[in-house]
């Protein structure tokens, strides 16, 4: 379901907005500095429950603002109500969903999946493997629905076993009952993840395909030990070692995702433009599957999306933007560049950030011109 409309207010340099989004492409043009990306970073908040750009939330109330107050309504009928607010001297958030309050950020994510393709969105290539491991759970909590339970319970024996490791409390019968919790969760865990892998192997692949062939582009799934022993043999053996360092180096939190160009890794041997279209296939791909296992829709954010491509490959992107049907907000500098790529029939809303006398941006709609 899209969004139909945003109330914002305290967010960052952005006067207080209420406005009505279009259910497809949505395109936000101004200088840069005027908070073009801070209306994204909104968005991200009211379905993630924090910030792409600040640490921490109370970095994104606007100077002077005591509170940040986010409203969004998802079309449907009925429409859905989401709310986030935090206040500047209260670290936590009040969220509310359907106008009833809500304890758990997962709650909101559920409720409005969306993506996030930004300069950030490099480090799915060239970051550490944290950030692929979220991006490959986000994938699996969205089609899972037992996995947010499984993967709190394997959190919770692999910082209990940590614990005991880190304190140098060896009984061997506090680890055999950790080791037990923490191998039978996380090979649940390792299953999941994997079944999700296979599934989005063939998605992404024709994502990609129709973005920028790559045919020796793979992906793999490496969950995190040794595949030819179970968690719990591994776990048993490596009590030594594991004691000298202080934490368990084995298990489903070291799983990555290895992207390669034939024996390569991939952000070795592509262009940084390459880089954003296999970013952004991973991306779409995760959308489109999601999709095709539950039948609901994903939101896009997309900053700055002229930024490292040609305008062949600008068209490109588009063009499968529109073949997915979903609702995206983009940002670009300059509205030109965006703004004719478009078909006639597909539904393009238009907003301008501008500066204000005082220094805030002011966010206005503006009327699609065509051709």
């Amino acid at each position: 379901m899209p969004l139909d409309r945003l109330v914002f207010k305290g967010l960052r340099n952005l006067q207080a907005l209420d406005i009505s989004p279009g259910p497809r492409i949505n395109l936000i043009t101004g200088a840069n500095g005027s908070g073009k990306t801070s209306l994204l970073e909104g968005i991200h908040v009211l379905g993630m429950g924090r910030s792409f750009r600040a640490r921490r939330l109370a970095q994104v109330i606007a100077h002077g603002a005591g509170d940040i107050t986010l409203h969004g309504r998802l079309e449907g009928d009925p429409p859905v109500a989401i709310g986030v607010r935090r206040q500047r001297e209260d670290s936590d958030l009040t969220l509310r969903i359907g106008g009833e309050k809500v304890d758990r950020v997962a709650r909101l994510v559920e409720t409005l999946p969306l993506q996030l393709i930004n300069p950030d969105a490099f480090r799915l290539l060239e970051g550490p493997p944290a950030g692929r491991r979220e991006f490959l759970d986000w994938g699996v909590f969205h089609v899972k629905h037992d996995f947010i339970d499984v993967w709190r319970r394997f959190r919770r024996a692999l910082k209990h076993r940590n614990a005991l490791l880190r304190h140098g409390r060896m009984e061997n019968a506090s680890l055999d009952v950790w080791e037990h919790e923490l191998a039978q969760w996380g090979e649940q865990l390792d299953a999941m993840r994997d079944a999700w892998v296979t599934a989005f192997r063939p998605v992404f692949q024709d994502t990609l395909d129709g973005l920028l062939p790559l045919p020796g582009l793979r992906i793999r799934y490496s969950r995190g030990w040794d595949r030819q022993r179970p968690l719990a043999e591994v776990l048993h053996s490596a009590r030594g070692t594991d004691s000298q360092m202080g934490f368990t180096q084995q298990g489903p939190q070291r799983a990555d995702l290895s992207i390669r160009l034939d024996r390569y890794p991939a952000v070795e041997v592509l262009s940084r433009g390459q880089q954003k279209l296999v970013v952004s296939a991973l991306k779409l791909a995760q959308g489109r599957l999601l999709e095709q296992m539950t039948g609901q829709t994903c939101l896009y954010l997309i900053d700055d999306l002229p930024a490292e491509l040609d305008q062949h490959h600008r068209a490109v992107f588009c063009q499968w933007l529109e073949r997915m049907q979903c609702q995206a907000f983009i940002t670009s500098v300059d509205h030109e560049v965006l703004a004719d790529l478009w078909q006639p029939d597909t539904p393009v809303a238009m907003f301008h950030v501008k500066h204000t006398d005082a220094g805030s941006g002011q966010l206005q709609a503006i009327d699609r011109q065509t051709s």
